[in-house]
C-alpha cells in the first residue's frame, strides 16, 4: 500500500509573509502560531509582515520557519492526512520531531530558540562561509574538500547537489577548484558555517541543555538526518549532533522510499524539498504545501 511522507522545510526557505494563509484558514495552524506568540512575542509580526533581511537573521529565521512548519503540518492534518513518516531538513527536523510527538509544540519551540542562539554565536566565534555545489557527484565533492584544511561537505541534498562549509578564506578557492572539475559553486547567503566542526560549540551547548528535557517515544518514524534512519537509540545525541554533522537528506529520502513511501508532502516554506525529492526520484509524486491554495489541493 502506497506511503506518505511528511518533510519539512529548513533555514533558508523563509519568505516574507510566511504562514499568514495558514493562520486566517486553519483553526490548528493558528494555535501553533498563538503558542509560539506566547513564548516569544514578536513572532507574528516577523512571520507575516518581516522583510527579508530582518528574516535572515538566524536569531529570526529559525523560530519563525519553525512555527510556519508546525502550523502547516497542522493545517494538513486537520484534513485527515496522516502520514505514515517525518522528517525535516535541518531546523525542519525539529518540526518533525515536534509532530512526531516526541516533545510538545512549545518545548520544541523553545528548544528552536535556544537552537537559534546558540548556532548564532558559534557563527560569530567561528566564521565560516557555505556553497552549494552542483553538476559533480557527492564523492567528488568529497575528494575536492579533502584538500583544504578546513572544508567539509555537510548536506548530501541529492546525486548532483552537496553543499560544503569551509573557511571563509578557502572558500573562494575550493570553489575555483570546483570550476575546474566542470561542476558549478554558488556561494549561499548564510550567516554561518553550519553542520560542520564550525558549530562544534552549538553541538555542545544544545547536548546541555537537552539533559533536562524529557523527550517522548515517536508516534510516527522520524527519519534523523545524522543517521538517514528512523530515531533510535539516544535521542539527545541525535538532535545535538545533527547541529555539526552533515545532513543525509538523499539517503533520508531514499530509505523511505524503500519502507513504501510513494507521496512526499512539503511542509512550510517554499518547494526546496520537492524539487531535491524530484531530482532523487523520478517516479515519486512531491507536493509543497505553503499556502491555503495548495492545502485546498490535498486529498
Amino acid at each position: 500500500m502506497a506511503k506518505t511522507a511528511l518533510v519539512f522545510s529548513g533555514q533558508g526557505a523563509q519568505a516574507p509573509g510566511m504562514g499568514k494563509e495558514f493562520y486566517d484558514c486553519s483553526p490548528a495552524a493558528r494555535a501553533v502560531f498563538d503558542m509560539a506568540e506566547a513564548v516569544r512575542p514578536g513572532t507574528l509580526r516577523q512571520c507575516f509582515e518581516g522583510t527579508k533581511e530582518e528574516l535572515s537573521v538566524t536569531l529570526n529565521t529559525q523560530p519563525c520557519v519553525f512555527v510556519t512548519d508546525l502550523a502547516a503540518a497542522a493545517a494538513v492534518a486537520e484534513k485527515g492526512i496522516r502520514p505514515d513518516f517525518v522528517a525535516g531538513f535541518s531546523l525542519g527536523e525539529i518540526a518533525a520531531i515536534a509532530f512526531a510527538g516526541m516533545l510538545s509544540y512549545e518545548e520544541a519551540f523553545r528548544l528552536v530558540c535556544k537552537r537559534a542562539e546558540l548556532m548564532d554565536e558559534a557563527a560569530g566565534n567561528h566564521p565560516g562561509a557555505m556553497a552549494a555545489v552542483m553538476k559533480i557527484s557527492p564523492e567528488k565533492t568529497e575528494e575536492i574538500c579533502s584538500a583544504f584544511q578546513c572544508a567539509y561537505p555537510v548536506n548530501y541534498n541529492s546525486p548532483a547537489q552537496t553543499v560544503v562549509a569551509a573557511a571563509q578564506e578557502e572558500m573562494d578557492a575550493l570553489c575555483e577548484r570546483v570550476k575546474a572539475e566542470k561542476g558549478k559553486a554558488v556561494r549561499l547567503a548564510v550567516s554561518g558555517a553550519f553542520h560542520s566542526p564550525f558549530m562544534d560549540d552549538a553541538a555542545r551547548g544544545m547536548a546541555d541543555y537537552l539533559r533536562d528535557i524529557s523527550l517522548k517515544e515517536p508516534t510516527v518514524p522520524v527519519y534523523a538526518n545524522r543517521t538517514a534512519q528512523p530515531y533510535e537509540g539516544d535521542y539527545r545525541a541525535l538532535i545535538a549532533q545533527q547541529i555539526n554533522h552533515p545532513v543525509r537528506w538523499q539517503k533520508s529520502v531514499e530509505n523511505m522510499i524503500a519502507a513504501g513511501a510513494e507521496r512526499f508532502i512539503e511542509v512550510g516554506v517554499g518547494k526546496t524539498l520537492t524539487g531535491l525529492i524530484k531530482k532523487i526520484n523520478t517516479e515519486v509524486y512531491a507536493v509543497n504545501i505553503e499556502n491555503k491554495e495548495g492545502l485546498d489541493t490535498l486529498q
